[in-house]
Parts: C-alpha cells; sequence; structure tokens
C-alpha cells in the first residue's frame, strides 16, 4: 500500500500562483512515476503532468505547459507541482497519483496509476 498526502491547494485570482505537494508514505520502493491530474465538476479527471521518479523525465498536458511545472524530491518521496499563470479555467480538485512499476499502459492516463491522493481543491477566480 502506498498513502499519498496532498496539500497547497486554495483560492488565487487569476494570473496568481499556487505550488502543490504530495508526499508519499509505505510501500514507495518501486515508485516508478508520480503525476497530477484534476477533475472539475462535470467533468471526467484529465492528466496534468507526471515525472519519472528515477531518470526525472517530465510529460504535461499541452493546456498547463509552460505555464506548471512537476518535481520531485526522493529524499522526502514528494512530488510538486508549481503553477503559475493560473486561469480559471484551471479551477478543479487535483489529485496525486502514484504509479508502481512499469507497464503497458501509457502514464498520462488515469488507467496507469495504481494509487491516488484524496485530493486538493484549486480555485481559480477572474
Amino acid at each position: 500500500q502506498v498513502q499519498l498526502v496532498e496539500s497547497g491547494g486554495g483560492l488565487v485570482q487569476a494570473g496568481g500562483s499556487l505550488r502543490l505537494s504530495c508526499a508519499a508514505s509505505g510501500r514507495t520502493f518501486s515508485t516508478y512515476f508520480m503525476g497530477w491530474f484534476r477533475q472539475a465538476p462535470g467533468k471526467e479527471r484529465e492528466f496534468v503532468a507526471t515525472i519519472g521518479w528515477r531518470g526525472g523525465s517530465t510529460y504535461y498536458a499541452d493546456s498547463v505547459k509552460g505555464r506548471f511545472t512537476i518535481s520531485r524530491d526522493i529524499a522526502k518521496i514528494t512530488v510538486y507541482l508549481q503553477m503559475n499563470s493560473l486561469k480559471p479555467e484551471d479551477t478543479a480538485v487535483y489529485y496525486c497519483a502514484h504509479k508502481m512499476g512499469p507497464s503497458a499502459v501509457v502514464v498520462t492516463t488515469t488507467r496507469a496509476y495504481d494509487y491516488w491522493g484524496q485530493g486538493t481543491q484549486v480555485t481559480v477566480s477572474s
């Protein structure tokens, strides 16, 4: 089992910034990828960003490229999402996700991940 605890959500004006954190605990020795997804009311959960745990390779949704940055602290087993130039359409519940090992499932899909955090609300006002 892996437990994920997110923090850092909140209310911010358009153009502002927020930094989300997600700390993992438990069986983290086989962490392969950690990422962020988001879900707005009435919409499906969508990919935001993910990072390879060993090599640090990163992938971003087109909608956040150039504005969001994902990073990791291996010693703390924590992944971060720095969100700049926030827009009202970024409003959603943001979920941290953990992938245990390699598989054929693409890492930008929800099916690739084994564990999820409880979610943290991000609200961007116009």
